[in-house]
């Protein structure tokens, strides 16, 4: 299902400048029976990211119409994606894009309990970090290196040595006193290490992969798993059973969700 600035997305051309250039921004949202947790904070993301890459504003009040207009009718669990990009992008003139679009899709959602997953550290810098932003090919060929020496993913190391995130989620650390630890470095601001950070108590330091190794816990974050365990960071085996990490997974689910 998709729709841009809600009509039924019919023609291919209407995505192409999307598909050739990958000039945009989006959020994703877990949508569970009309309810998100987090709409406040994904509808800013939308605002802030839309004035960076375009320079203009965005009708945060109309993409939410357009987004629940999209799920008419359907119950359940959906991912739904809103990207914002400019039909019209002229590869050879990016500064006369202002005119964004907006293109929602919808899919059914995964579950909040995958199994935990292995990462291992891979030096790469997003191209500005704080923007939701489509172009994802340095972070996917990360992953790509650390899923052919065997892990799951790849743990992004920035140009200080520190960790920073996840190709596309946020991580976290539970140290010896079983404090939560993120890590001080320049990252996607996620909704769910958001939510988290409002509601539980936490430290913010630089993580090197040595102290990361020095950790008792490790957990990934973003709306598609809520809250999923690291079993491993590098040849560091991590706790996938420490008691925070399920307390932090039902401050998670305490979250109420606002009605989309």
């Amino acid at each position: 299902m998709a729709t841009l600035n809600g009509i039924p997305l019919a023609a291919p051309d209407d995505v192409l400048p999307l598909a050739l250039t990958s000039y945009g921004h989006f959020t994703s949202m877990r949508v569970d029976d009309g309810r998100v947790r987090g709409l406040r904070l994904h509808l800013e993301r939308l605002a802030r990211d839309c004035r960076a890459v375009f320079g203009t504003d965005l009708d945060t009040g109309q993409v939410r119409t357009w987004a629940r207009e999209a799920l008419h009718g359907r119950k359940g669990v959906h991912t739904v994606r809103i990207t914002v990009y400019d039909p019209l992008f002229d590869l050879g003139r990016p500064a006369a894009a202002g005119r964004p679009s907006v293109l929602v899709t919808v899919r059914p959602a995964g579950t909040l309990s995958p199994p935990p997953l292995r990462a291992m550290s891979v030096p790469h810098e997003r191209d500005q970090p704080e923007v939701k932003h489509c172009g994802l090919f340095g972070a996917l060929r990360a992953r790509r290196t650390a899923q052919l020496e065997g892990f799951d993913d790849a743990l992004l190391v920035d140009r200080d040595g520190h960790l920073s995130e996840g190709v596309t989620w946020n991580v976290g650390f539970v140290d010896s006193d079983g404090a939560v630890v993120w890590p001080r470095a320049r990252v996607l601001p996620g909704v769910t290490m958001a939510l988290l950070r409002e509601h539980a108590e936490h430290r913010t330091l630089p993580v090197t992969p040595a102290r990361a190794g020095a950790m008792r816990a490790a957990f990934a974050t973003n709306v598609s798993i809520g809250v999923r365990a690291l079993s491993a960071v590098d040849s560091t085996p991590m706790d996938v059973a420490h008691p925070v990490l399920d307390r932090l997974r039902a401050t998670y689910a305490a979250v109420p969700g606002e009605e989309l």
